[in-house]
């Protein structure tokens, strides 16, 4: 419950930041906020690549990596992947979607796919993360 009435920029403590987008609004980052938006606007299409990241960025494709993994600490393609697995969290959480739809939905592609990136993120599979964190009952 408390993650849906406070959110903080910055969590005090050292603790966890639970969301993704609020993590990359830190100060190394800021350079990509406008990215970072786009990117959780767009999660759904399959050709979130370097390439495109690089070109909505208005930066060569070498200089976007280099520069997108001293600022924000990851590549890009790791960046996306964190960003759909959080979207894929949520609506776990809070929706009655079917796992293949959240999938697609988050440009996971199927839920294969999705299953991968669930366990090697979090350490266990999207059904099991409903099961334990859905809001719904």
């Amino acid at each position: 419950m408390a993650r849906e009435l406070v959110v903080f920029l910055k969590r005090p403590g050292g603790q966890s930041q639970f969301s993704e987008f609020l993590r990359s609004q830190d100060n190394e980052s800021v350079a990509f906020d406008d990215l970072h938006a786009w990117i959780a606007d767009n999660l759904g299409n399959p050709n979130l690549s370097v390439d495109t990241l690089a070109e909505q960025a208005g930066m060569s494709l070498r200089n976007f990596a280099r520069i997108y993994k001293q600022k924000s600490g990851r590549t890009p393609a790791k960046a996306v992947e964190i960003f759909r697995l959080e979207a894929a969290k949520r609506l776990l959480e809070e929706s009655d979607r079917n796992i293949d739809q959240i999938a697609r939905h988050c440009g996971f592609g199927d839920e294969e796919r999705m299953r991968i990136t669930f366990h090697r993120n979090l350490g266990i599979g999207p059904r099991a993360y409903r099961e334990r964190f859905s809001y719904r009952s």
